[in-house]
């Protein structure tokens, strides 16, 4: 998927989860998962939580158009992250070696 940000584009490998897909996220994965895309039938700003992801990872909330919103790192076990705006589309991507690029172009090298 190519996603804007800061008028620069990146194109990211994600995965599409399910409906049911969206209750687990990253929780007891390992580090070197898949990088996940959550999509929502309206906007909303549901709040989302770290509780059993055992490592850090980068949630960037979309536009309907795939425009970054707002991007945060997220902890392990946090109980409550939620953006200041309305978001249609959340992609998760864990804080690992293959991401390293990524997580660079939306928050900067010297904020990792």
């Amino acid at each position: 998927m190519l996603v804007k940000h800061k008028r620069r584009f990146i194109s990211l490998k994600v995965k599409k989860l399910s409906f049911f897909g969206k209750f687990s996220g990253l929780m007891f994965k390992g580090k070197e998962t898949d990088n996940l895309l959550f999509v929502f039938d309206k906007d909303t700003r549901t709040p989302i939580h770290s509780y059993f992801v055992f490592f850090s990872f980068l949630a960037v909330w979309l536009d309907k158009n795939n425009n970054a919103l707002e991007c945060q790192i997220v902890k392990p076990f946090a109980s409550v992250v939620k953006p200041e705006k309305k978001f249609r589309k959340l992609v998760e991507l864990p804080l690992n070696s293959k991401n390293i690029e990524i997580i660079k172009f939306f928050v900067g090298k010297g904020k990792i």
